[in-house]
């Protein structure tokens, strides 16, 4: 066992291990960068960078078989080589302090990436100047919402997240006498007005017998976003309200009646609401002069926070975010004559953890360089 130990310890601190780490993950960000024409950023990240292994799925098949280590297992394996040839090669001394600070600070890079890996969130925020918002919007999940809409004053939202919408998959609604039941589920699909040879409809309710729906190739990039549509019934008891389609691409949620109260269905992107509400006051588009090249955006937001009593005005434009309640709104794009702001919504619990790593890089470079100017200057002084 000590041999065994030793040679697994000697193989993890080897610089041999340090360089091929450093060109697998040059191998993955170049296939990363190329398969972003098919999977789009997002989807790139994630299938090189930003999991384990790189999967290969062979056509006709829906077998995932792993072909080449992924950004984390890469990185995982760098950072416990870093750390692992730190503690045996570096002295603790005063005189190593400099790269005892340099490691540490890449050590606590790789730290910051794994976080923002696992706990990164983004979303969008769209308001139209003089309106509030209190919520984002995921870009990429949806969730089927059951909206009670009988009150005047408010509305009591129930919201059923994408990933259980599983066919033959009952679901209860909490608060209420209703329960759903998922007929089935597209993550992409085709919509369109029904013709007389279509096959008979799913749905029974609603706007679905009119309209066809069949299964679509999932969208390769990210500039045309999947259109989600899932076919659900209502129940209340052993009575059903029928088979309803539900889906993103359709204009307005449908509405059933239940004992005298009106429930809405829709599918719509997740929502995350907010404990305060942002107000667009004016949106800036600037280009420069004589030409259709933008040169700012900037949107001038009134933040209002009821529970704190916080009131007040903030400007957001291009490179200056708004960092406020765990979360940093950006200026990302707009829209409808330039009436239209949309914020990109990061939610990074390790933001500040890059930030850190790079003052500690570049504190233990200058205590590094700043010692042995002393030693070299000391030892000059001896010889003279």
């Amino acid at each position: 066992m000590p041999r065994t130990e030793n040679r697994l310890l000697r193989a993890l601190t080897s610089l041999e291990v340090t360089l091929v780490c450093l060109a697998l993950l040059m191998v993955l960000v170049v296939a990363c960068t190329l398969a972003q024409v098919r999977l789009g950023v997002f989807g790139a990240v994630n299938a090189y960078i930003r999991s384990f292994f790189v999967y290969w799925t062979p056509e006709g098949s829906t077998w995932k078989i792993p072909v080449f280590p992924g950004g984390g297992l890469v990185g995982l394996v760098l950072t416990a080589n870093l750390v692992a040839s730190q503690l045996k090669r570096l002295e603790l001394s005063f005189r190593k302090a400099g790269l005892w600070i340099v490691h540490l600070g890449l050590i606590v890079l790789f730290v910051g990436e794994f976080a923002t890996s696992f706990f990164q969130v983004e979303m969008q925020l769209a308001v139209e100047e003089g309106k509030t918002a209190d919520f984002v919007e995921s870009t990429r999940e949806r969730e089927l919402a059951i909206i009670d809409t009988t009150s005047a004053d408010h509305d009591e939202v129930y919201a059923i997240p994408e990933s259980l919408l599983v066919p033959d998959r009952f679901i209860a609604i909490p608060g209420t006498p209703l329960f759903v039941r998922v007929t089935a589920f597209y993550q992409n699909a085709d919509l369109g007005r029904r013709e007389p040879n279509d096959p008979p409809s799913l749905a029974t309710a609603g706007i679905g017998p009119e309209v066809s729906v069949s299964e679509a190739e999932p969208v390769p990039g990210d500039d045309a976003p999947e259109r989600k549509a899932a076919f659900v019934e209502p129940f209340a008891g052993p009575k059903s309200y029928g088979v309803w389609l539900v889906s993103d691409a359709l204009g307005a949620p449908q509405s059933f009646v239940h004992e005298g109260r009106t429930y809405s269905l829709s599918l719509r992107r997740r929502r995350e609401y907010l404990p305060f509400s942002l107000t667009l006051k004016k949106f800036q588009h600037d280009v420069y002069a004589g030409t259709d090249i933008p040169k700012n955006f900037a949107s001038l937001v009134h933040v209002s926070r009821p529970d704190t009593s916080e009131s007040r005005d903030v400007l957001i434009y291009m490179n200056q975010p708004l960092r406020y309640g765990g979360k940093a709104f950006y200026q990302a794009s707009f829209g409808k004559n330039d009436t239209l702001s949309i914020l990109q919504v990061v939610s990074n619990p390790g933001w500040l953890l890059p930030y850190v790593s790079c003052v500690l890089v570049a504190a233990g470079l200058l205590v590094h360089f700043a010692l042995s100017l002393r030693r070299s200057a000391r030892k000059v002084a001896r010889e003279a």
